[in-house]
């Protein structure tokens, strides 16, 4: 008898503890928008030059993550909201150049799209990042090149890149320290839900 009150105790309390769970899959970043800047500043790069550039593009409010360069079927360009949630995480795909006095900072970004050569059904897009010291037309061709690259080891043999989009932004600093970027922002992302 006191064993069955016990084994009764034990499994009230494990389906107390035992809150219903949702899981889900990994998050596919759906809407985003483009935006650039360059700043300067004879202190520093991080909290001078860096954030002037981020405050230029209108991004200084939120803590910055970088992704890698893949783009999800989802995605969509949207325009740029007019705030955020200061302090919220604004996860990018950012090109960022930094450069000394009298020195070009320049930083890109081209994105291309992938679709189906069969059904020509978007699959998704390939981006590519330039972050150096060459001028603007420099930068938009390495940019080619490197998406070329991409596109040619992985996705050539199925899909056609189409819709080519780039974006530079180059200045020479003034100061000690400049910062140029280019910058993809997220906003949105769908959820899957695996159960």
């Amino acid at each position: 008898m006191k064993y069955n009150i016990i084994n009764k105790i034990r499994s009230a309390r494990s389906i107390v503890s035992k809150p219903k769970k949702i899981l889900f899959g990994n998050r596919i970043p759906k809407d985003f928008f483009v935006t650039s800047g360059t700043g300067q500043s004879d202190i520093t790069v991080h909290a001078g030059s860096f954030h002037l550039a981020l405050k230029d593009a209108g991004i200084e409010s939120y803590n910055i993550m970088s992704y890698s360069s893949i783009m999800p079927a989802i995605a969509t360009q949207i325009e740029k909201p007019k705030e955020l949630p200061h302090g919220c995480v604004l996860e990018t795909i950012m090109a960022c150049a930094n450069a000394d006095q009298g020195h070009r900072a320049t930083a890109g970004i081209i994105i291309g799209w992938l679709y189906d050569k069969e059904t020509g059904e978007g699959y998704g897009g390939l981006v590519a990042e330039y972050s150096e010291g060459g001028t603007e037309e420099h930068a938009k061709e390495i940019l080619r090149k490197s998406l070329d690259e991409l596109y040619l080891n992985g996705f050539s043999e199925k899909f056609e890149l189409r819709d080519i989009q780039t974006m530079v932004r180059s200045f020479v600093p003034e100061k000690k320290h400049g910062s140029a970027l280019v910058a993809l922002c997220f906003t949105s992302y769908e959820h899957p839900i695996i159960n």
